[in-house]
């Protein structure tokens, strides 16, 4: 299910069989062509891992194909060169335009094999550089000891060892994206790609593109799907896909195969969809917004991540593991949070969740000038934040959800404003809908989506 897949390329039908055969044993997949126009026809069937290719074929030479190829966007397929008549001028011409490694024949296959290996481990290590340099602050597994949070990662264990779809729910700054990655870790895919895409981030125009890919003659763009071929695709922010691509992305998962913009041939799709919101897809398909087959066809498995305040003991823990995130990987200095100052963070509401305590530990490491953080100025901190929230300047980096997608900007936003003028009115819907202008059964079912509890004295 997951074992690379090799396209080789040689023009002699003895060096494709033995090669074939040789690798089959190995474990490895294998497609073949027997001249370049084959070659071209099979990359753009499906996307390889890795290609062996001959240079000298009678109708295309191999270094033709490599300058060609190497055009393409994002992480490179490793080609590695071969050829019975090499030149060193040729090795060096291959190389300059992106080949891995050149081997003359007759190939010694124990050579073979471990340059394969090599070369595969190489676009392994892009893949995770890559995504280091996307995300520098990111936690590897869930962080708690809470009965809750043991529990999840038990359960994302589980479901991890099947290879179903997974919708994974929750408020903005929960954690649905470390979740994904867990899952990912501890999946028999663990080893295969995980291609991480903001649906939110995604121009609505080029959604297709980006997904499905590109085909234009000869010149092929791979999109997310083909890249996460044999491993995760995680979808963030399901709920901001449009129509549109929601049925040609149902389609896709149902028959296992789709086709590039501007392409014809279907391409078979093995990859285990991880889709994430934290909207009311329910509402969202009564409001028309989103398509209820692909809800089911995502929601086989859906998995829940609660609120930080309903396991607020995991705070210290999660404070000690930013703590010597920031201190490690930015130089701040380290910085002891008292007992006064936990005990309130425990207690304290979050409503921007785990990004929300991310970013309030890091802010204090900055503006401190003690060695220790006392309960006077993590006060502060907090009212200064709550405050601001709702009249931050725009390029100010002191607003924590100026770095998530709109979206859930904008909820975590309409969050912390109901809830502040839920506060002022002492908790009298009524009074709420006046004080925001907005209609009473709108309001509740606002309320309802953002996870703001009404205690009400009379409405």
């Amino acid at each position: 299910m997951t074992a690379p897949y090799i396209l080789v390329v040689d023009d002699e039908p003895d060096i494709r069989l033995l090669i074939k055969e040789i690798l089959e044993d190995e474990g490895y997949e294998i497609g073949v062509a027997e001249n370049g126009a084959t070659a071209r026809e099979r990359r753009r069937e499906r996307r390889p891992d890795l290609v062996l290719l001959d240079i000298w074929m009678p109708d295309i030479d191999g270094v033709t194909l490599l300058k060609e190829w190497a055009d393409e966007a994002g992480i490179k397929t490793p080609v590695i060169m071969m050829s019975g008549h090499g030149t060193v001028e040729t090795a060096v011409e291959a190389t300059r335009n992106g080949a891995y490694d050149f081997l003359e024949k007759p190939l010694s296959m124990a050579k073979l094999l471990l340059t394969i290996e090599r070369a595969l481990e190489n676009v392994h290590l892009q893949r995770e550089n890559l995504r280091l340099s996307r995300q520098v602050v990111t936690i590897t597994e869930p962080i708690g000891r809470s009965t809750q949070m043991t529990q999840l990662r038990d359960q994302v264990k589980r479901i991890a060892s099947h290879d179903t779809t997974v919708l994974i729910s929750g408020e903005p700054g929960v954690g649905k994206r470390t979740f994904a990655r867990y899952l990912h870790t501890h999946s028999a895919r663990r080893k295969q790609p995980f291609i991480d895409v903001t649906v939110a981030g995604v121009v609505r125009e080029n959604a297709a593109r980006e997904l499905f890919g590109i085909e234009d003659g000869d010149r092929i763009y791979y999109g997310h799907l083909e890249q996460a071929q044999s491993g995760i695709l995680f979808l963030n922010d399901i709920a901001d896909m449009d129509i549109t691509t929601q049925g040609r992305l149902l389609s896709a998962l149902e028959s296992r195969s789709f086709s590039r913009v501007g392409g014809n041939e279907p391409i078979q799709l093995n990859v285990r969809v991880i889709a994430s919101t934290n909207h009311n897809l329910e509402e969202e398909i009564a409001e028309g917004n989103f398509r209820e087959d692909l809800y089911y066809h995502l929601n086989v498995v859906p998995l829940y991540i609660p609120p930080l305040r309903d396991h607020c003991e995991d705070v210290p823990e999660l404070i000690k593991y930013y703590l010597a995130l920031f201190v490690n990987q930015e130089n701040l200095p380290y910085r002891n949070f008292s007992v006064a100052a936990q005990n309130r963070l425990r207690n304290h509401n979050w409503p921007g969740n785990i990004c929300e305590l991310k970013n309030l530990v890091q802010r204090l490491l900055i503006l401190g000038i003690t060695p220790e953080v006392e309960l006077d100025e993590l006060e502060q901190a907090i009212n200064t934040l709550s405050h601001r929230t709702l009249m931050i300047e725009p390029n100010s980096t002191e607003a924590s959800w100026l770095d998530l997608p709109l979206r859930d900007a904008r909820d975590t936003f309409e969050k912390a404003y109901l809830e502040h003028h839920l506060n002022l009115s002492g908790g009298n819907v009524a009074r709420l809908a006046k004080q925001t202008g907005m209609e009473r059964t709108h309001l509740y079912r606002k309320l309802r989506a953002l996870g703001i509890e009404v205690r009400q004295k009379g409405n």
